[in-house]
């Protein structure tokens, strides 16, 4: 499939999520065969631009394309202005969040929070459109809560401001991630607008990627949680949706090579003191994953340290210790 000029050559993306989906594990789920991955959501203001956490959102040096650069906010005005700054910053496509349902961020009228006001949607998506000479696409809902699932009308208005592709997760904003994700308001959506429609929503595997682009019609699927401690799930889904067959399982060195890449990825874009605070989650995340019986000693071990070095030294003895598991 194609957004704007950009072919893409895998139908999975990697979720824009917060705390997870930064550059190096966007890195990392490229080399798995993502065929689009969305930066964590940013607001771009004035004064927030010179704070860390914007400091290493907003940085694409050396990424490969294409770049999604994800925006939040409440107003026209306000996103029209982050679109535009986002360009400066390398964005290739810019992802609108009306998706988030965190307090935080809804308490602003902005995530998922924006579905209630279809008049708004309809200012924003036409304001950031006209705004930038790049693609623009949509991240929602199915709606703000199970009595008013209003993602197909939000749909219409979004192909119809110009939006060249929509992403879905099959919960409402109140379901925040509680109970299963539902595919048939994705579908419904799938059967009434032209532009693609990416599902999203407790995809964690192969075989339920492949049922849902089954059922629903999607032209792509967009993995998040799954992908925590298995970025190698977008390789196998891929191959299973190119091939009809299940991927060949990954040796364990070579699992050990990327997640020691990561690890290493993380030291070095961030520095040492939040390297090592910010690398320890995703090293739960691996260890959890990969030695369910055996992680726990490890972890409370692990997560005592703070020099990059001595982290990275310990993970990487853990990982061969348990390397015939």
């Amino acid at each position: 499939m194609k957004i704007g000029t950009h072919q893409l050559t895998s139908q999975v993306f990697l979720a824009p999520m917060a705390g997870t989906s930064d550059k190096p594990f966007r890195r990392i789920c490229k080399e798995q065969g993502a065929g689009l991955t969305i930066s964590e959501m940013v607001v771009i203001k004035k004064h927030l631009l010179k704070s860390k956490k914007s400091k290493y959102r907003l940085d694409f040096s050396g990424e490969d394309g294409p770049i999604s650069l994800q925006i939040a906010g409440s107003q026209p005005d306000e996103l029209a202005n982050s679109a535009k700054h986002a360009l400066d910053f390398g964005a290739e496509i810019v992802d609108i969040n009306m998706g988030c349902p965190a307090k935080k961020v809804c308490n602003k009228a902005s995530g998922s929070a924006l579905m209630k006001d279809e008049m708004l949607v309809k200012d924003i998506l036409t304001s950031v459109v006209n705004a930038v000479d790049v693609p623009v696409t949509l991240k929602m809902r199915t709606g703000w809560n199970t009595n008013n699932k209003n993602a197909p009308t939000i749909a219409k208005i979004a192909e119809d401001a110009g939006i060249e592709m929509l992403t879905i997760h099959g919960r409402t904003r109140d379901d925040k991630y509680n109970g299963n994700a539902e595919y048939d308001t994705i579908a419904e959506v799938v059967d009434i607008v032209d532009i693609p429609v990416i599902a999203n929503g407790d995809i964690t595997s192969a075989k339920k990627a492949k049922d849902v682009l089954d059922y629903t019609g999607a032209k792509g699927i967009m993995v998040g949680r799954a992908t925590q401690g298995n970025p190698w799930v977008i390789g196998e889904i891929d191959h299973y949706l190119k091939t009809g067959m299940m991927a060949p399982k990954i040796p364990h060195n070579l699992k050990k090579l990327t997640i020691l890449s990561h690890i290493n990825q993380i030291h070095k874009f961030y520095g040492e003191n939040m390297g090592v605070r910010l690398a320890r989650k995703h090293i739960f995340w691996y260890a959890i994953h990969l030695y369910q019986s055996s992680y726990l000693t490890f972890w409370n071990k692990i997560n005592k340290v703070s020099e990059p070095n001595l982290q990275y030294s310990l993970f990487k003895e853990f990982l061969e210790n348990n390397e015939s598991n």
